[in-house]
C-alpha cells in the first residue's frame, strides 16, 4: 500500500509518497518493526524519477519489507517553494525533517535506516548521513562528488555569470539565485566521506557523461579508509546517469535489493547473537 503525504518544513510543504512494506517484520530484537528508507532525488528532479526509477525501487523495497519514503525537494516536484532559493544546508534539513517523519512511524525500527541517494541527491544523502546518526546505511547512485563544479557544468558557466551578476539565473524553468551556487562551493562530499561510520553501496555506470564514473572509485577508496563501516561498489557497463535503459534500471534495482537485504541478514543474525 501506498499513499500521498505533505510533510511541514520551516513554512514549506513538502510532497511525499509514502509505501508500507509487504512483508512482515523480521525477526530479532524488533521483531514488529520494519526497516526505513528515504530516497533523495537529484538535481531539478522528483519523487518519481526519469523513468520512474525511484517509484520502482519504492515498490521493489516495499515488496521486501521496508518503510519506504520518497520526496520532492522544496520547489521540485509538487512541494511548495523555489529550489534555485535554497542552499544545501536547506536540503539537508529537509532530509532531516523527511526522517523525522519517518521515525515517528510507530512500526518503524530507528536502527535500520537507509538513505538512497541519485547524483546531487546522493552527495546530500552523504552529508545527511555525517550529520543525523540515525542514518546507518548508504546507498549511492552516481554520486555528486564535486557540488559547485558538477552542477555549474549541468547549468552552464553562463547561468552560473548570470545569477552572480543579475541575482537570478533561468535553468529548465528553475530559477537560480547565488545563494544556491554559493552553498554548493561550500561542501565537499569527497572530504566528509571519512566521517560517515556506517555501510555503503556505491554504484555508477560506464556511459555517465554528467557525472564522471570515476567518482565511484574515489567514494569507494575514501570509504575504505574509515576505521568502521563497510563500502561495496557496482560499476554497471553502459549505464547512463540516470540508468535509463531497461537492462541497467534492472540490475541497479537488483543489487541495490540484494545489498540492502544482506545487510538486514547480518543486523539480523547480530541481534539473534545478542539475545
Amino acid at each position: 500500500m501506498e499513499r500521498a503525504i505533505t510533510i511541514r518544513h520551516k513554512g514549506e510543504e513538502l510532497t511525499a509518497s509514502i509505501h508500507y512494506p509487504v512483508k512482515e517484520g523480521k525477526s530479532g530484537r524488533c521483531k514488529n518493526r520494519v526497516p526505513l528508507v528515504v530516497i533523495c532525488h537529484g538535481f531539478i528532479g522528483s519523487r518519481i524519477g526519469t523513468d520512474r526509477l525511484f517509484v520502482k525501487t519504492a515498490r521493489e523495497l516495499a515488496g521486501d519489507g521496508y518503510m519506504v519514503i520518497r520526496f520532492d525537494y522544496i520547489g521540485c516536484g509538487e512541494s511548495s517553494g523555489n529550489y534555485g532559493a535554497q542552499d544545501v544546508e536547506s536540503m539537508i534539513a529537509q532530509t532531516r525533517t523527511v526522517l523525522d517523519y519517518g521515525l515517528s512511524c510507530a512500526d518503524v525500527d530507528p536502527t535500520r535506516v537507509t538513505l538512497i541517494g541519485h547524483s546531487l541527491g546522493g552527495a546530500v544523502a552523504l552529508l545527511t548521513a555525517v550529520r543525523d546518526r540515525r542514518v546507518k546505511n548508504l546507498v549511492l547512485w552516481a554520486a555528486v562528488g564535486y557540488p559547485f563544479n558538477d552542477i555549474v557544468k549541468i547549468v552552464g558557466r553562463e547561468s552560473y555569470d548570470q545569477a552572480v551578476q543579475t541575482g537570478s539565473a533561468d535553468h529548465a524553468g528553475f530559477s537560480f539565485t547565488p545563494v544556491y551556487f554559493n552553498s554548493l562551493a561550500k561542501f565537499q562530499p569527497f572530504q566528509e566521506a571519512g566521517k560517515f561510520g556506517g555501510d555503503v553501496l556505491v554504484i555508477h555506470g560506464t556511459s555517465d557523461d554528467v557525472i564522471p564514473v570515476d567518482y565511484a572509485f574515489l567514494y569507494q577508496k575514501l570509504f575504505w579508509t574509515r576505521p568502521d563501516g563497510r563500502c561495496d561498489k557496482e560499476i554497471i557497463f553502459q549505464a547512463d546517469h540516470t540508468f535509463s535503459s531497461g537492462p541497467a534500471q534492472q540490475l541497479l534495482l537488483k543489487r541495490t535489493k540484494e545489498w540492502m537485504n544482506e545487510q538486514e541478514r547480518v543486523q539480523e543474525e547480530w541481534q539473534n547473537w545478542m539475545i
